[in-house]
């Protein structure tokens, strides 16, 4: 395979047949990699807050309904 240097970008190669830029270094890789799975991280956090957020709003209903319920069962 053919490789082109990218003016100006040492740690980027572009193939000269498919024209696809290659990033060869791996510093920058990797640190991609941290950051894309930190913010999957955070992502799965928000979603298990929700619905735990939602589950609990759940749990309050049934509460009230069953206090209302002996309420009314008491008069």
């Amino acid at each position: 395979m053919d490789y082109l240097k990218i003016k100006g970008h040492s740690g980027l190669l572009r193939d000269k047949n498919s024209h696809t830029i290659i990033n060869t270094n791996m510093n920058d890789y990797n640190e991609y990699i941290k950051k894309r799975d930190a913010k999957r991280e955070e992502s799965q956090k928000l979603q298990n807050f929700e619905e735990d957020l939602a589950s609990m709003k759940d749990d309050i209903n049934e509460i009230k309904n069953l206090l209302r319920s002996l309420l009314h069962e008491s008069k």
